[in-house]
């Protein structure tokens, strides 16, 4: 059974960072594309970022190209989003999900306000 655990959200001021995180198990972690979510209160879930298999290759939605980072460290089992330059819009509840399997996590949430 596929497990995914994000976590490190939080209140961050406009202009902030933050780290998430997102610890996958029940799969062969290395062999999956990742990404990140994230679902914006009365919005539909939407596309942040994807990294490819050995993280050769990210792709961002144009809303946070610049300011987001995928990335991933296989032998963790994990996968990163550094996010900077932090705006409102930003703020919602962000999910890590592999390209192969329909599981979702419990997600972690990010409010950016001052």
């Amino acid at each position: 059974q596929v497990q995914l655990v994000e976590s490190g959200g939080g209140l961050v001021q406009p202009g902030g960072s933050v780290r998430l995180s997102c610890v996958a198990s029940g799969m062969i972690f290395s062999e999956n594309i990742m990404y990140w979510y994230r679902q914006a209160p009365g919005k539909q879930r939407e596309v942040v970022a994807v990294i490819s298999t050995a993280g050769s290759s990210t792709n961002y939605a144009d809303s946070v190209k610049g300011r987001f980072t995928i990335s991933r460290d296989n032998a963790k089992n994990t996968v990163y989003l550094q996010m900077n330059d932090l705006k409102p819009d930003d703020a919602g509840v962000y999910y890590c999900r592999s390209g192969s399997y329909p599981d979702w996590g419990q997600g972690t949430q990010v409010t950016v306000s001052s």
